[in-house]
């Protein structure tokens, strides 16, 4: 890889103050100029706490596929210090889910689920997340009339617990309690949480415990055929110890929920707000329904609700001319790197009619599990706006909540006539 073309020296205070702008209400309603900023530091920034920010695709991409950059697994994040955030309950509870596992314990872990979200299984899904879709819509008109209505609370939020929900056999009453506890667990994944977020992590990932090793257990006392039921037949031929099955399949159960939950809420609101503000690509889009899936991966490019991955290197290594040392951390900047010009000319301006490309998703091992399912229910989810909403407006622009690396919509209005 070439050198980069970073200055030798960064003012820390710099960063600081972007950051700072970034993590704000204002700067999440409006991060590309900042995603911009960032970019001209460097495609390898050092960050003011350690370790490095990595703003360009190319460098991106490499530390997402290269098996020398490691997820912070058990082994690192016992290096830390006691007093860390990484000490927390919430953050070692995450160390036993794919997000924090590195080969050989991810490579096993993952094929005990290798036909998660297949074709086959999002087919079978499909009939069953349109119903979703349309039911909330229903509820999204009555509640809206000749008004408006909250469409992140309404739709945003409850179609990918209800899908979720649905395929885990989750009981729709319970369906509120996890939403509010992803969504406080989220935090433990933040870049950086200050110390009340992370109490409310830890509350919300004792809480998530409480529920899913309830749930492995009453599927444990009564098998049927559910993905639960499944998973702990798989483990039971993986774990002879019983317990250390039903552990294993608790950590995929709770993981499967709070990944799919905090993601795709978000990124459904994201997606009608972008294209209010772009109407006459929405009046396209009405008029060629094919390019619906286009248009959902130039959503997951423009604006991903994912903003940030962290990994370690295994060894010394060399990034985009920056030498880093073993162990040390680069938070991936996946939305930058989605606006990085040398990936997507006019990077800046939302198109639904280019080929997106973009890492939204991960890369490598760590490819998100649930991508299929979450370009399934914004499929569907925009082809029924389309089709019963052509009037849909935002009335007010959304309320985001002060975050870096997990965006959230907490409101956003529309009017549906």
């Amino acid at each position: 890889m070439q050198p980069s073309a970073s200055p030798t020296v960064i003012d820390s205070r710099s960063v600081v103050a972007l950051l700072s702008r970034l993590r704000s209400v204002a700067g999440q309603a409006d991060p590309l100029p900042l995603y911009a900023g960032l970019r001209e530091m460097g495609d390898v920034v050092p960050a003011p706490w350690g370790g490095y920010l990595v703003t360009g695709h190319r460098a991106c991409d490499e530390v997402l596929r290269s098996p020398d950059w490691l997820a912070l697994d058990h082994a690192w994040r016992a290096r830390q210090p006691d007093d860390s955030r990484w000490s927390t309950p919430s953050s070692r509870e995450l160390e036993q889910t794919l997000v924090a596992l590195n080969p050989p314990e991810h490579t096993r872990v993952r094929r005990s689920v290798n036909t998660i979200f297949d074709r086959g299984t999002l087919e079978a899904l499909r009939p069953k997340v349109r119903r979703v879709a349309n039911t909330l819509l229903d509820t999204l008109i009555e509640q809206a009339g000749d008004g408006d209505a909250d469409f992140a609370e309404l739709v945003g939020e409850q179609m990918p617990v209800a899908t979720v929900g649905h395929w885990l056999g989750v009981p729709p009453e319970d369906f509120d309690l996890l939403r509010s506890l992803t969504h406080a667990q989220a935090y433990a994944q933040e870049l950086l949480p200050v110390k009340r977020q992370l109490r409310a992590a830890d509350e919300a990932i004792r809480g998530l415990r409480a529920y899913f090793t309830a749930l492995v257990a009453r599927r444990r006392a009564e098998p049927g055929d559910d993905v639960i039921s499944g998973w702990l037949r798989a483990w039971d031929a993986l774990e002879p110890d019983r317990d250390l099955a039903d552990e294993q399949v608790y950590a995929l159960a709770m993981f499967t929920v709070i990944a799919s939950l905090e993601t795709t809420s978000t990124l459904l609101s994201t997606m009608v707000w972008t294209l209010d503000r772009h109407p006459r690509q929405r009046a396209w889009l009405r008029a060629h329904p094919t390019a619906l899936a286009d248009a959902v991966e130039e959503v997951f490019r423009y604006d991903p609700p994912i903003a940030v991955t962290t990994r370690y290197a295994s060894r010394d290594l060399m990034l985009a001319g920056t030498p880093i040392a073993r162990g040390e951390v680069v938070h991936t900047m996946l939305a930058s790197a989605n606006h990085d010009p040398s990936l997507t000319p006019d990077a800046h301006a939302f198109d639904v009619t280019r080929r997106a490309r973009h890492i939204s998703f991960g890369g490598g091992i760590h490819y998100c599990i649930g991508a299929g399912l979450a370009r399934l229910e914004a499929s569907l989810l925009l082809e029924a706006i389309l089709r019963r909403l052509p009037a849909l407006r935002v009335t007010e622009p959304p309320t985001w909540e002060p975050r870096l690396a997990f965006r959230r919509i907490t409101t956003m209005r529309v009017s549906v006539r």
